[in-house]
C-alpha cells in the first residue's frame, strides 16, 4: 500500500518525504486555506520535490468551468492529478479530462455505485472517505474492500485512495481491505510509527547501557 499525505504543510510533507514514506500528496481548498498561501506556489513547490503524484482539487462546480480548470492545473506539473467532486458534472468532466490524458482524482465517495460510476468514467483513482462513512454509523472498511473486489473482477485501471483516515485503525482496517493507498493527515503519520511499549524498551535499554558503563 502506497502512503500519500493529505496536507498542504511542506514542512510536514518534507518531514515525512525524507524518511521515504512519501508516495503523494492530496490537497484541497481547505488545507490550502489553512496554509495562507498562493494556491499554484504551493502545489508547484509540492510537486518539486514529491516524485509522485499530486492531487490539486478544483474548486468549480459546473462541468465547463471544471473542465478549463483542471486543464489549467495539470499543467504546472506532470505528477499533477486533478481531484473532481462526485457529481453528474464531475463524472462528465472526468470522462472527457481522461480521453485528454489527464489524470483524475474522483473525491467524495461515500457508495460503491458513486465509485463504479467514477470508474467507468475514466477517474485514475478514487476517494472513499472512510472516516465520514463510519460517522455515518456505516463501514468505511468495507467500502474500500467492496471496490477493490469491483476493480479485481471488472479490470478497472483505477487505485483506490483511501481517505478521511483518521486513526491507526482506519489506515490498518484500509491495509486490510485492500486499499492502494491511504492518503494521512500530517499529524497522524507519528503516530503510526510510534507505540508505548516501543519508548518503554528504548528507555529500558538505555538504562541498562548507562549502568554497564558505570561498572
Amino acid at each position: 500500500m502506497k502512503f500519500f499525505l493529505d496536507t498542504a504543510n511542506v514542512d510536514e510533507i518534507r518531514r515525512i518525504n525524507d524518511l521515504g514514506l512519501c508516495d503523494g500528496v492530496t490537497t484541497n481548498p481547505s488545507l490550502i486555506n489553512k496554509e495562507g498561501r498562493d494556491f499554484k506556489e504551493v502545489i508547484s513547490e509540492i510537486a518539486s520535490f514529491v516524485e509522485g503524484p499530486i492531487s490539486a482539487e478544483v474548486t468549480s462546480y459546473d462541468y465547463e468551468s471544471m473542465v478549463k480548470e483542471a486543464r489549467d492545473l495539470s499543467k504546472w506539473a506532470d505528477n499533477i492529478v486533478v481531484k473532481i467532486p462526485m457529481t453528474e458534472d464531475g463524472l462528465r468532466a472526468i470522462n472527457i479530462l481522461s480521453k485528454e490524458g489527464v489524470r483524475t482524482n474522483c473525491t467524495l465517495i461515500f457508495s460503491l455505485s458513486q465509485a463504479l460510476m467514477a470508474m467507468k468514467a475514466g477517474a485514475s483513482y478514487v476517494s472513499p472517505f472512510m472516516g465520514r462513512i463510519d460517522d455515518m454509523g456505516e463501514d468505511g472498511a468495507r467500502l474500500v474492500y467492496d471496490i477493490r473486489t469491483i476493480i479485481d473482477t471488472y479490470g478497472f485501471d483505477c487505485e483506490i485512495i483511501a481517505a478521511s483516515i483518521r486513526s491507526i485503525k482506519n489506515f490498518e482496517d484500509a491495509a486490510l481491505a485492500g486499499a492502494h493507498i491511504a492518503t494521512v493527515p500530517g499529524n497522524l503519520f507519528e503516530k503510526l510509527w510510534s507505540h508505548v511499549l516501543t519508548d518503554q524498551g528504548i528507555d529500558k535499554f538505555k538504562k541498562d547501557w548507562e549502568a554497564f558503563e558505570g561498572k
